[in-house]
């Protein structure tokens, strides 16, 4: 009893110093976000003493524990740490950091499938967990500096904003009066961005040179693949928790030039290496895709000129796929003649879903009761659901509802061992009601589809 009162005390005093310990963290970004807001030529000299501190460290593990993934090639995983000790790993990284002791170690190459591509895959390079906890207390000490300069129309991997509203942002201004879009396409951002370019966009607000120091470490660090170490010169490592900081801080200048450059072009929408222009003529696309082209040089970057392309809007002609959604005109049912901008799930989204309830419910699972699959499923529809629900999305769910429902009869004739699959009697829409499954039909949230709104 004693002992687990004990537990007890000890499992809520790490809850609280937790708590103390994001409140301390948070407290810092605000300092650094308020001072670089208010003075926006400020350089900072003071920062890599803080990405040893205790309080950051300890949030910066708790962020990588919470997003799990594989060891890197040390071979050491999160498990194997937190069975070690995680605070003798906190304090001997800290004091590696400030004894200037600290090198990353090369980044182990996976490649994964492309979702909707099959055949086709995407590297990542993934550091270990030592350097993506460094990575994540840079981040955390970083990103407040450069969200100070950040721009409205940079969505991705940013605070307090998200993929909905990027796509929101696109509505207004298509049903604003925009007829064309440049639907773009960065060719390979992650791995061909210019590292001078991005150490010295870096540098306009970042003058510490421990820190200046590290984040050259990580940007030269090999990548180990088929037994050998490959030197990159260019590109920051997709997968690491800085990644995604370094590709804004780098296409912020994108953002930049189109602040000058909207009136003549239209209006950017960028979420990480993924962005649109909505523009009202085809002639201010066509601008839109060359000044983007020639900011993009700078960075060592391109356009890929087969996946970027200029889109007709007009009276639902054309359509175009973004963040997961397809996009395109449809006219009201209210007032004939107008067309607003709708958004439901794009054929490759429907294909990844599909494929996902497949494997699930495929024979491998006739030893398994209809209500473990059931709670198996549940969790990637319900999840899958949230992300499209906002928008005009009834029609699509409801095929993947239909889908659902055949897959289980298919799973449940194969587990009987019954010919036929029964649709008219056993396996009727009662029957599948009454497994529990997450049904997406009537969870829509429809957004308002005048033109300032």
């Amino acid at each position: 009893m004693g002992g687990a009162l004990m537990s007890a005390g000890s499992s809520a005093s790490s809850v609280s110093q937790a708590g103390v310990g994001l409140d301390r963290v948070r407290a810092l970004q605000r300092v650094l976000y308020r001072s670089a807001k208010q003075d926006p030529e400020r350089r900072f000299h003071a920062l890599f003493d803080k990405v040893a501190r205790s309080d950051v460290m300890w949030q910066a593990w708790r962020d990588v524990r919470a997003n799990k993934g594989a060891p890197g090639v040390d071979g050491v995983g999160i498990d194997a740490i937190e069975e070690s000790g995680v605070q003798v790993f906190i304090e001997e990284l800290a004091a590696e950091l400030m004894a200037g002791r600290y090198r990353p170690k090369a980044l182990r190459r996976v490649h994964i499938p492309k979702p909707g591509k099959p055949g086709k895959t995407r590297p990542l390079g993934i550091p270990t967990v030592r350097d993506r906890v460094v990575m994540a207390a840079a981040r955390i000490v970083l990103e407040p500096v450069f969200e100070a300069d950040f721009l409205a129309s940079s969505f991705g991997f940013r605070p307090k904003r998200s993929a909905h509203m990027a796509i929101e942002a696109i509505r207004v201004e298509a049903n604003r009066g925009g007829n064309w879009v440049l639907d773009a396409d960065i060719k390979a951002c992650f791995d061909e961005i210019d590292h001078d370019a991005l150490m010295a966009a870096v540098g306009r607000r970042v003058v510490d040179r421990q820190m200046l120091k590290l984040l050259r470490c990580w940007l030269r660090a090999g990548i180990f693949e088929g037994g050998v170490i490959l030197e990159p010169d260019s590109g920051t490592p997709q997968g690491s928790p800085i990644s995604p900081l370094l590709a804004n801080i780098a296409l912020h200048r994108l953002d930049q030039a189109w602040q000058d450059s909207e009136r003549l072009t239209g209006k950017l929408v960028r979420y990480a290496d993924d962005f649109v222009v909505v523009c009202p003529t085809a002639d201010r696309a066509n601008e839109a895709r060359r000044r983007a082209a020639m900011v993009l040089t700078d960075l060592g970057l391109s356009l890929s000129p087969e996946k970027t392309r200029i889109v007709e809007l007009t009276r639902g002609k054309e359509g175009f796929d973004f963040l997961g959604f397809h996009l395109r005109k449809v006219e009201s049912w209210k007032w004939r003649g107008k067309f607003y901008l709708q958004r439901w799930p794009s054929a490759r989204a429907m294909s990844n879903i599909r494929t996902k309830i497949r494997a699930l419910t495929d024979r491998r699972s006739t030893g398994l009761a209809l209500t473990a699959t059931v709670d198996r499923l549940n969790p990637v529809l319900r999840g899958w659901g949230n992300y499209f629900r906002g928008g005009n999305s009834a029609r699509k769910f409801k095929q993947i509802d239909s889908y659902v429902h055949e897959r289980l009869a298919i799973l449940a004739t194969a587990k009987h061992k019954r010919s036929g699959r029964r649709w008219a009697s056993q396996y009727n829409v009662a029957w599948f009601q009454r497994l529990g499954v997450h049904t997406l039909s009537g969870t829509v949230r429809y957004g308002s589809a005048n033109a300032s709104r």
